[in-house]
This record gives C-alpha cells, structure tokens and sequence, in this order.
C-alpha cells in the first residue's frame, strides 16, 4: 500500500462539479493499492499517516502528527501510485490490486481513518478534480 502525503492548508476533491470532499488544515493523502495489500497494510499506513510527524511544534520543527494536531485528513484513491516505471516510457499496472479489492480496503482505511480524524474524500473510480494549497511543500511517499 502506497501513500503520497501533502500537508496541506487547505484541499478539496470535486467529482462532476459537486464537492465530495474538503479539508482545512491537514494532510492530504493520495492512496495506491496494490495486489498484496490487506486490511493489516492499510491498518500499518494509517498508523504512520496519523502519527507521521511533519507538522511544526512551537519551534518550528516537524515534531506534531495530524492526531497531535488535532487536523484533518483528506483521502483520494490513486491507482497510478502502484504503477510499474521501470521500463520504457509508458506506466504498467500489473502490480496494482482489482478495482474490487482497491475499492474495498479504501473504504476500510477510511473507516478506520474516520474513527480517529475527521476525513473527507474523493469518489472511487470517478474522474476526480484536486485542488491544494501545499504548506511548505511538505510531501512524503509512504509505504507499507
């Protein structure tokens, strides 16, 4: 299980013009699923999001987690994260799960998510519109 972090300032997803989900301050977290992912992988990635420390504590360091903070937590579902690069000049995808088992543990590690943080969230599948205001930029690749 792939995760692409931004702390954001703000973020939203809009899917055929409505707004399926925004956040204000917090992470927003961009989701690839793979084949040999389970409920134990988003589970251990939902563990280092909500703990990753990469907010700034009273001096300036990224010493705070999203769950120190007290922030949101914006998830959009993102299969090209799983994508093969390493040859030639088109993406393959022979690594990425099923849209069923991708669909399911997104719902799953957002209602594992949900249960801790406030979230937001795209529309699995749909063709989705992101916007951000990427505070710092602060961005890390996260996987389990």
């Amino acid at each position: 299980m792939i995760g692409l972090i931004q702390r954001v300032s703000q973020a939203s997803v809009v899917v055929d013009g409505e707004t399926t989900g925004a956040i204000e301050q917090g992470i927003l977290l961009l989701l690839g699923v793979q084949k040999e992912d389970s409920r134990e992988k988003a589970d251990k990635l939902l563990g280092k999001i909500l703990n990753y420390r990469i907010f700034p504590d009273d001096e300036g360091r990224m010493n705070r987690s999203l769950l120190d903070c007290g922030y949101s937590l914006l998830v959009v579902s993102q299969f090209t994260l799983a994508a093969d690069t390493a040859k030639g000049t088109r993406p393959g995808f022979s690594t990425a799960a099923s849209p069923a088992l991708a669909e399911e543990l997104y719902d799953y590690f957002t209602g594992q998510a949900a249960r801790q943080v406030t979230v937001g969230t795209g529309r699995f599948g749909a063709d989705m519109k992101v916007s951000l205001l990427n505070d710092g930029p602060v961005t890390f690749w996260l996987e389990v």
